[in-house]
């Protein structure tokens, strides 16, 4: 048995001697494509929002701080859903689990739409990423289960499109929706496409059997502790930075309450019988490895996705459809690079491709870096290119070398701790991101303020020319010139301190190479198991 494991092993093409195995069933192709598109909607509804939340707001009447929580709520709900998706996948099936998930998030966003007050609406994202989650991990783990080996090329490139294009277009479709309907639509248009994928699947999908001993040992503990720690550490990544961290009473206190859960959590985890998430796929290299790319690609991902939005709407002034046009190349040079990216991912060794990806990320954040007040679509033009080809560049090969060569046993667990890996690092992202942003900017701004100061000929000049410019004000010509003035130096020093923050992902994607060398060219996985694990 080893010797023909070894064999198989050694050589570089796949064997032929078994083509039924090469097939896939049409059934199998149209219920896969069905989950794929249910994914397509739950990672969607992460950034779908981000862009109408003034509008939002006011049809809710909600306040400033009360309307982050439509996104920070359907957050902190999907990031503890993710991990515990193995589990319930083993235990109720993948058809089961997929269709609850699929129906549930239908069903919370019509009640999304129907919310009246901002308290309904919290509740509602709450549910709707709680139920939403079990989809993403679901998907992955199905494509590395009822596929073959020679099939990745098609498959890889389809779930790493669908994750990174989903939150790349997410603000594109919402200032779409908002601004020819109204916000009730970013939730009504989940309702025709959930209804039909809850049927699909639920006629189409029949890849395993169910385990429901798994629930007679449910580890109630751990499944808590689990729910507070992440749910906690995704409330403290994203209240924190504006906040000012542990200065806030209620971040500190849920800082801790997370820190006691995390060693709960851990202390479960290595032994409980059955604990909620089997942290032992972790000693493989390649998954630990492509764990950690994948928490980097996070970063590159949802990180980006927000600092462009950033400038552009506080720099230029842009509208969100004006913000959604300007980004939508990246979700274009994705599309575009996806079927190239399948083709090299079976001639290339991956870790090279996954190299040149993080190497490209460098470049286009490189560019960046050098930003200023003027730039417009033009300059932004060819990093958004390498930003959305560096994600496909990415995400195929880390797919593959994290997941594609476990045993089929261990998928589904494994499936979720890889999701989980990247919604983190966009979590963690987006807080140093935003203390960095802060930091960097009253650096800036005291810098700055040096230079403007009484006895400074250019500054001096520059109020002179202001205050003629506002003659027309009168007496207050002089107060709206200051005024004006201290909006400039405001705005430098922000726009100085985002080309900081590009310049800082330059370094991590650079980094991210010296990874390549410890990671281990991929083999085909270990047989045995079948779909039905």
């Amino acid at each position: 048995m080893s010797s023909v494991s070894t064999s198989a092993v050694s050589t570089s093409d796949v064997a032929p001697a078994q083509p039924a195995e090469e097939r896939i069933e049409i059934g199998r192709l149209l219920a896969f494509i069905a989950m794929v598109f249910g994914m397509f909607m739950a990672i969607l509804d992460i950034q779908i929002v981000s862009a109408s939340l003034a509008e939002i707001q006011a049809g809710l009447s909600a306040s400033a701080d009360e309307i982050s929580w439509v996104q920070t709520s359907y957050l902190i709900a999907e990031v503890i859903m993710i991990p515990l998706s193995g589990l319930l996948s083993r235990a109720l099936s993948t058809r089961v689990i997929f269709t609850i998930s699929a129906a549930g998030f239908t069903l919370m966003s019509v009640m999304c739409a129907m919310s009246t007050s901002i308290t309904e609406m919290i509740i509602w994202r709450a549910l709707q990423g709680f139920l939403g989650g079990a989809m993403i991990p679901t998907v992955f783990a199905t494509a590395f289960t009822i596929f073959p080996p020679s099939k990745r090329s098609i498959v890889s490139p389809l779930i790493g499109m669908v994750a990174t294009l989903a939150p790349t277009i997410g603000p594109t479709v919402g200032g779409y929706l908002t601004d020819l309907f109204s916000w009730h639509w970013l939730f009504l248009i989940n309702v025709p496409p959930g209804i039909i994928v809850t049927i699909a699947v639920w006629r189409l999908v029949d890849f395993d059997k169910p385990d429901f001993s798994l629930l007679n040992r449910f580890d109630w503990t751990g499944m808590i502790s689990m729910a507070v720690f992440l749910g906690g550490l995704e409330y403290v990544l994203e209240e924190g930075p504006t906040k000012d961290w542990f200065q806030d009473e209620i971040v500190l206190i849920v800082f801790v309450c997370m820190a006691v859960s995390c060693v709960v959590f851990f202390w479960r985890a290595f032994t409980a019988p059955q604990p909620i998430v089997d942290l032992s796929t972790f000693a493989n290299r390649n998954f630990w490895s492509g764990c950690l790319a994948s928490f980097v690609c996070g970063i590159g991902l949802y990180g980006l996705t927000y600092l462009y939005p950033v400038y552009l709407a506080r720099v230029r002034g842009f509208s969100a459809l004006m913000i959604g046009e300007t980004m939508f190349v990246t979700g274009i040079a994705m599309f575009l690079s996806a079927p190239i990216v399948g083709r090299l991912s079976t001639r290339m060794d991956l870790r090279v491709m996954m190299a040149i990806g993080f190497l490209m990320f460098a470049l286009g954040t490189y560019q960046v870096s050098f930003v200023t007040k003027d730039w417009t679509f033009g300059e932004l033009l060819v990093p958004q290119i390498l930003r959305g080809a560096a994600l496909m560049m990415c995400m195929v090969p880390i797919n593959n070398l994290s997941l594609g060569t476990l045993p089929l046993d261990r998928m589904k667990n494994a499936a979720g701790l890889y999701n989980l890996t990247r919604n983190l690092g966009g979590a963690v992202g987006l807080a140093l991101i935003n203390t960095l942003l802060n930091d960097r900017t009253d650096l800036h701004l005291q810098r700055l303020h040096e230079q403007v100061a009484w006895g400074r000929t250019r500054a001096e000049e520059t109020l002179n020319s202001l205050t003629q410019a506002f003659q027309s004000l009168g007496s207050d010509a002089e107060l709206a010139a200051l005024k004006q003035l201290a909006t400039m130096v405001r705005r430098e020093a922000f726009v100085m301190a985002i080309g900081d923050v590009f310049f800082a992902l330059t370094v991590l994607f650079v980094l991210m190479v010296a990874l390549v060398p410890i990671m281990r060219r991929p083999k085909p996985a270990p047989a045995g198991g079948g779909g039905g694990h």
